[in-house]
């Protein structure tokens, strides 16, 4: 469970950039986190992470406050946080270092060291990369090499800040795969995206405008009453299609589907 309450957060002083801010994601939930560039998302992320921390309220994991020194090791290996940019992450020359460094920067047993390994290598599918040099992969395999990295160290929950912004539509899909399968074994994931089409496959959406919680709920509530326009984001292709067969079929994430059972009804 995390947990924020009453949080305000400013970089300098009389300029909020989060604003009495509530919320609580439980364990095992899917949650997008959305809004204009600028809105606050990625302040968030870090509050969350304990790498800020709130100016007012407060910002607890399983009853742990991040404003507390001696618990942020114990959050940091609980609460994994993926980049925009994989690189950012990247210290050593291959894949398999990459993911072995965290490992033992975490005091992982040598004996189990392989198995993690393995299990993480494989839920990214990067076996065949294990000795390749993480800067020459393409951008949606660092980016794999990244969540590897922190799914090895079996955190609770994981951060994806903006992290499918730099990828290509097939690099975004294999990240959001990832991301669906690690959800379905019971991992929390909070994924913060400007690409609204990813949205649709989470359980609940947060929208942040001007630093406040605006929206909390169902996505699919979210596109069919509010108007997104109005906080700078564009429908998913799945809602303006629905929005074409004038709710004649049921809005669901995947547009294929929808299509499929518009045919059938004519």
């Amino acid at each position: 469970m995390l947990t924020f309450d009453h949080v305000h957060f400013y970089y300098k002083k009389g300029q909020s950039v989060i604003e009495n801010m509530s919320f609580t994601i439980e364990t095992g939930e899917s949650v997008a986190i959305v809004g204009a560039n600028g809105c606050g998302k990625s302040t968030i992320a870090k509050l969350m992470d304990g790498l800020l921390l709130p100016k007012e309220g407060r910002v607890t994991f399983k009853n742990i406050d991040t404003s507390r020194p001696t618990d942020l090791d114990k959050i940091h290996e609980q609460i994994g946080f993926v980049f925009q940019n994989p690189e950012d992450q990247f210290i050593t020359t291959t894949v398999m270092d990459e993911v072995v460094f965290g490992l033992e920067n975490i005091r992982v047993p040598r004996e189990e060291i392989l198995n993690r390994l393995n299990y993480a290598i494989q839920a990214v599918q990067m076996e065949d990369y294990l000795d390749s040099m993480p800067h020459q992969l393409s951008g949606g395999q660092k980016q794999r090499v990244a969540i590897a990295a922190i799914v090895a160290m079996r955190p609770e929950i994981i951060i994806f800040d903006e992290a499918t912004s730099m990828l290509d539509p097939q690099g975004r899909e294999q990240v959001r795969s990832i991301m669906n399968e690690l959800h379905r074994q019971g991992m929390t994931i909070i994924h913060i995206t400007h690409h609204m089409q990813e949205v649709l496959s989470a359980e609940r959406i947060l929208l942040i405008h001007e630093g406040r919680l605006e929206f909390d709920g169902n996505p699919l509530t979210f596109f069919e009453t509010a108007t997104v326009a109005d906080y700078q984001l564009e429908l998913p292709f799945a809602v303006r299609l629905y929005q074409m067969f004038h709710h004649s079929t049921p809005l669901t994430a995947d547009w294929k589907e929808m299509v499929r059972l518009q045919w059938s009804i004519n």
